[in-house]
């Protein structure tokens, strides 16, 4: 199936609404998982683990279910309708790419919960920072992602967001990591601290993963 370069929006899905809204749906809860994982992140930091963090791991949870529900129905969705089989198989393995994201952020919070951290003060607001642009890398590759099939020209610009913001979160984790090693705190504690920065960096190099994989998916479509 070939794609011409204009209108300069062009809708993948233009015959399917159904399964485009269930795209909209899945990317939707990417970006609410960063959310809720943002949130969660904050509340452990202010009170430690109590009900209110353990409501927000079971959301972070619940996105997760029901994003890999979304993912099996547009799979299934696509070789029933047997849609863009020249491009079905770069759908697929974005979603996939995509989906593990939201796997990263249920998994960290299920890190924090049974080890429980215990992170001193003057460095809270070095995890928030840190957290805060792993998260909008996530969300501008969503931005790239939706892109991707509705308006292919701009996910080069979505892109080019992800690779900064990355590139300030490497900044941001380096300079976390240097004041906690350079703090009075015992070497176990300094490892486990470092352990959990880089857990929260590895977001921002995830997304950065799936934005350089979304640009050959998108020269692919313009072919």
């Amino acid at each position: 199936m070939r794609f011409s370069l204009s209108p300069k929006k062009i809708t993948l899905f233009n015959k399917t609404r159904i399964l485009e809204r269930q795209i909209d749906e899945f990317f939707d809860k990417v970006a609410e998982a960063g959310l809720v994982f943002s949130h969660a992140l904050k509340m452990y930091l202010a009170v430690g683990v109590c009900d209110e963090f353990d409501a927000l791991l079971n959301q972070e949870s619940d996105i997760e279910g029901k994003a890999d529900n979304l993912r099996r129905n547009i799979e299934m969705e696509l070789y029933a309708q047997t849609l863009i089989p020249d491009l079905r198989g770069d759908v697929l393995r974005l979603l996939e790419d995509m989906d593990k994201l939201i796997n990263m952020y249920e998994g960290n919070l299920h890190r924090i919960s049974i080890q429980q951290p215990d992170v001193p003060e003057q460095f809270h607001a070095g995890y928030l920072e840190l957290t805060g642009t792993a998260v909008t890398c996530v969300e501008l590759v969503v931005m790239a992602a939706r892109s991707f099939f509705r308006d292919i020209n701009s996910v080069r610009d979505h892109n080019a967001k992800v690779i900064f913001h990355e590139t300030e979160a490497d900044k941001l984790s380096s300079k976390l990591q240097r004041a906690i090693f350079t703090s009075d705190l015992s070497l176990e504690r300094k490892m486990h601290l470092r352990y959990f920065v880089e857990r929260i960096d590895d977001l921002a190099n995830a997304a950065e993963d799936v934005a350089d994989t979304l640009a050959i998916y998108a020269i692919k479509r313009r072919v």
